[in-house]
């Protein structure tokens, strides 16, 4: 790839995460202050840079604890951070959802808690009920991963078996006010989505999950499948009266990052085309689609002439089909870049987490050229497809972007330029 075009995805990138930098977005949204207690709560892998800047933000007194994935920790000098694991809840996840319950237990109706949710905390907020185990919630993790849902359903699901999710933890905090100032990561922006809402409930009923999971031919382990087959531990329906007085406001967003991006592409002398913020579906064919709209555009100067970069987001899935290492926006890549093939396209996809999967790249770079030079390395593009192992596709190129953790998480970014 030309070094100018991998400059100019980058700094793309880069101004969509500047879009949804956690201290802009909170001193937009911050509530009034209460008579009482200030509690911070707040999950996700960019909960703890959230936290620290509601610190720097805040002049009045406040306490409180929110929840992180490993190595994703930021100082603060108030409010506790804990680290727990991503993808897969571990017991630090569990010890971690105490504490939340616990911090907002005994509040009164002059208290305040501010939640500070992003994408992540689904995973980071393991809460068993009943007779489950923190195995059962993580072996229904693992379950939904590999089912290739779109998010959407994955979380109607794993609200019905837990203790904090689906406003159960909005729930624990009454009759104390909660604002939750929520950072998207999901397509159409909705609150309840994101980290499964733990402080926004959502109307999806017990009956909804369980034909989801029929729709979709999850296979939920045994003891899941018999909790949701129950009407045991319900969630709270968005009308509950005790949830009357909180506020939810959606801080940053996906939609607003692709806009920084095409005014960033735009300074550059290249106009921009966001074909959507709310893209889902599997990632492979989204890459390929992605391909055939780049491609009409490559050879036919449409639906809109070159030179252009066109953007996107939302959040795609994979369904495993082999045992290869890789994230979404990588195999997404390598689909697109296989079918794009010998096409004058430079891209990247990443997400704006700054990590892909479970691997430490966000994301990786291609051109029409990469499928030949992968061929000249000695391997198969589309057995690499095949077997889920983008990663190991790119690694071999040395075409994975690293950037780091960004500290916010508005889902993936993708840009394609077509000089």
């Amino acid at each position: 790839m030309k070094t100018e075009d991998r400059q100019l995805l980058s700094a793309l990138f880069a101004a969509a995460v500047k879009a949804a930098d956690p201290e802009a977005a909170l001193r937009r949204a911050l509530p009034a202050k209460p008579k009482g207690r200030t509690v911070v709560i707040g999950a996700g892998k960019g909960a703890a840079q959230l936290a620290a800047a509601f610190e720097r933000l805040w002049d009045g007194p406040l306490e409180g604890t929110v929840v992180t994935r490993y190595g994703y920790a930021a100082p603060c000098t108030r409010i506790r951070v804990l680290e727990a694991a991503h993808p897969v809840p571990d017991a630090a996840g569990l010890a971690a959802s105490e504490a939340l319950l616990a911090a907002v237990a005994g509040l009164t109706a002059d208290d305040l808690v501010v939640a500070l949710v992003c994408g992540g905390g689904s995973a980071l907020l393991p809460a068993p009920p009943g007779d489950l185990t923190l195995e059962d919630e993580a072996a229904l993790n693992r379950a939904l991963l590999a089912s290739g849902a779109p998010i959407g359903v994955m979380n109607a699901i794993r609200k019905q078996a837990s203790r904090i999710k689906g406003g159960r933890l909005a729930l624990a905090a009454h009759p104390a006010r909660v604002v939750s100032l929520v950072v998207s990561d999901v397509p159409g922006d909705d609150p309840a989505q994101v980290a499964s809402g733990p402080t926004v409930a959502d109307g999806v009923t017990r009956a909804e999950a369980r034909a989801l999971v029929q729709t979709w031919g999850i296979a939920l382990p045994e003891k899941i499948a018999a909790w949701i087959a129950s009407d045991e531990g319900l969630a709270p329906d968005p009308a509950n009266p005790r949830l009357a007085r909180n506020e939810v406001r959606v801080i940053a967003s996906a939609r607003l990052s692709l806009e920084a991006a095409a005014d960033e592409a735009a300074r550059a002398g290249i106009p921009a085309a966001i074909l959507s913020d709310a893209i889902e579906g599997e990632a492979r064919d989204v890459g390929r689609v992605h391909a055939a709209i780049a491609r009409e555009v490559a050879l036919r100067d449409r639906p809109v002439p070159r030179p252009v970069v066109l953007l996107s987001g939302g959040e795609t899935t994979v369904t495993l089909r082999g045992k290869g290492r890789g994230g979404r926006n990588t195999e997404f890549l390598l689909a697109l870049a296989l079918a794009a093939e010998g096409l004058p396209v430079a891209a990247l996809a990443a997400d704006t987490d700054g990590i892909d999967g479970s691997e430490d790249n966000a994301g990786a770079f291609a051109d029409g050229a990469s499928m030949a030079r992968l061929r000249a390395l000695g391997a198969d593009p589309a057995a690499l497809l095949a077997g889920n192992d983008a990663w190991g596709a790119f690694d071999r190129l040395g075409d994975l972007f690293v950037p780091g953790p960004t500290g916010t998480n508005v889902n993936d970014f993708r840009a394609i330029l077509i000089r």
